[in-house]
């Protein structure tokens, strides 16, 4: 049954890789996945930084049940009040500043980048974006157009015109932001670019500038949102505000769901000049919704951003005691956002595939074949911590 159901999938399901893992899951709970072999694996990804909350969390499954007995897809986003889209907009812009008062839903996050530039677009009026080298926002036409990687640019070119790229974290460079920028773009941490935290003067300098002339400073935060960086947003870390703000991911609670949000005059631009400006069938799903609702009530009633700030501390601090072996150069993070720096790709591949053999789910950054990225559920516990510390340093001296 196992090796059919891999051949179905070989066939049928459009590949992205040439080697994908191919782990065939039964269940998932927690830090853990199960294969059909019954194999247990110790999810150092979280999805991918979905499962912030775990895999299956109790209390998020039981909300889904709850949902899906009341109703499911019923209209359109934004035509109908539906109780879970609005308590869960309700519940975030509670975490949020003050200016970020008004959620748009998506159904990813790179739709929600599409949405947050076409906003920009329609509220300035100007025609440049501004975005940086090592950054990845998503596959979407829009997103990619904002992508920093050449070669997952390349392909597909021509993309958006007027799209200037800067280089990251560097202070100097902001001048090219100028008074025909719409908008620019940049995750507060690049997680695919290789987990590369700026400076402290970086952000700032770019929310001034964005100030001077007057272009809208979209975050992408659909990896560092949620607690991961032991924040429950990466922006505070910088005490920046930004105008629209882009999230997905861990949104959800393990269901589809992404969002942009921002002020009340700039998200209703959307509705007038023409009216449905921006609009989407499934952005918002109720029953995603209430995944999002029961997540983000564990997140805070369980303190699991200052959960992963402290496990985040207590990893990187034995990580680092580990640097010199199987070509790990550096170790660097923020939270339970942790990145594994190698020599080369040869050691970084290595170490994965070691790693992936003593039963632990990670693997190297999209955007840096060097860099091994960790962003485990935060609710891993101390054994597990404990165990996955030791698979990492089996997996370096092997």
């Amino acid at each position: 049954m196992t090796d059919d159901l891999r051949a179905l999938f070989l066939r049928h399901v459009c590949q992205t890789s040439d080697s994908p893992m191919g782990l065939v899951v039964t269940s998932a709970a927690g830090a853990t996945v199960r294969d059909a072999d019954g194999r247990e694996y110790l999810d150092l990804l979280a999805g991918m930084g979905v499962a912030n909350v775990g895999h299956a969390h109790p209390e998020v499954v039981a909300a889904i049940r709850a949902q899906a007995e009341r109703h499911l897809h019923v209209m359109v986003y934004g035509e109908f009040v539906l109780e879970t889209q609005v308590r869960l907009a309700a519940g975030l812009v509670a975490q949020l500043p003050p200016a970020l008062s008004v959620v748009y839903f998506s159904s990813s996050g790179a739709e929600a980048v599409d949405g947050a530039l076409k906003t920009a677009r329609k509220a300035t009026g100007r025609p440049r974006f501004v975005a940086f080298a090592g950054g990845f926002h998503g596959d979407t036409w829009g997103a990619l157009s904002v992508g920093g990687n050449p070669v997952y640019r390349g392909p597909f070119e021509p993309l958006l015109p007027d799209v200037v790229i800067l280089p990251f974290d560097e202070v100097g460079a902001l001048s090219a932001i100028d008074d025909r920028t719409a908008a620019v773009i940049v995750e507060p941490v690049q997680a695919e670019g290789g987990v590369r935290i700026p400076g402290s003067d970086f952000l700032p300098a770019l929310r001034r500038r964005c100030d001077e002339v007057r272009a809208l400073l979209v975050f992408d935060e659909v990896v560092t949102g949620f607690g991961r960086t032991g924040k429950l947003f990466a922006h505070e870390h910088w005490g920046v505000v930004p105008d629209l703000l882009v999230l997905a991911k861990a949104l959800g609670g393990g269901l589809p769901l992404g969002a942009f949000v921002g002020r009340p005059e700039l998200m209703g631009t959307l509705a007038h000049d023409p009216p449905l400006a921006h609009v989407t069938t499934f952005g918002g799903h109720p029953l995603s919704c209430a995944a999002g609702l029961a997540a983000l009530g564990v997140l805070l009633r369980d303190r699991l951003a200052e959960r992963a700030r402290v496990l985040g501390e207590r990893l990187l601090g034995e990580l680092r005691t580990m640097t010199g072996r199987g070509g790990l150069a550096a170790v660097r993070g923020l939270g339970l956002l942790i990145g594994l720096e190698f020599d080369d790709a040869a050691a970084c591949g290595g170490f994965a595939r070691r790693a992936w053999e003593r039963g632990l789910i990670l693997n190297w950054t999209l955007h840096r074949d060097t860099v091994v990225r960790l962003a485990p559920p935060l609710v891993l516990s101390d054994d597990e911590a404990a165990r996955a510390l030791r698979g990492v340093a089996a997996a370096l001296t092997a």
